[in-house]
C-alpha cells in the first residue's frame, strides 16, 4: 500500500534510509495503516504523488521598541 509521509522519520526501514517528508512509500497494508493511524503518513492523490514537501519558513517577530526610563544612579555606600 503507497503512502506519503507527513513526517521525516529518521532512521532506516529495511537497510534503507525513510523517504522524506512529502514522499511515497510501499509499505506492507498492516505496516501503513499503523502510519496512517499515528498520523504520519497519509493516503497520496493521484495529483501530489512523490511532490516536493512544502517548506516552512520561520519569520521573526516584529522587534519590539525599548522604552528607556531614567533612573538615578544608586548611591554609593562608603566605608567607615
Amino acid at each position: 500500500m503507497k503512502v506519503r509521509m507527513k513526517v521525516t522519520v529518521s532512521g532506516t526501514r529495511d537497510g534503507e534510509p525513510w523517504p522524506e517528508k512529502g514522499k511515497t512509500v510501499d509499505l506492507p497494508e498492516a505496516e501503513a495503516r499503523q502510519l496512517l493511524a499515528g498520523g504520519l503518513a497519509e493516503e497520496p492523490d493521484a495529483e501530489a504523488a512523490d511532490a516536493s514537501p512544502q517548506v516552512e519558513e520561520a519569520t521573526a517577530p516584529p522587534a519590539e521598541t525599548a522604552t528607556l526610563t531614567s533612573r538615578k544612579p544608586a548611591a554609593a555606600k562608603t566605608a567607615k
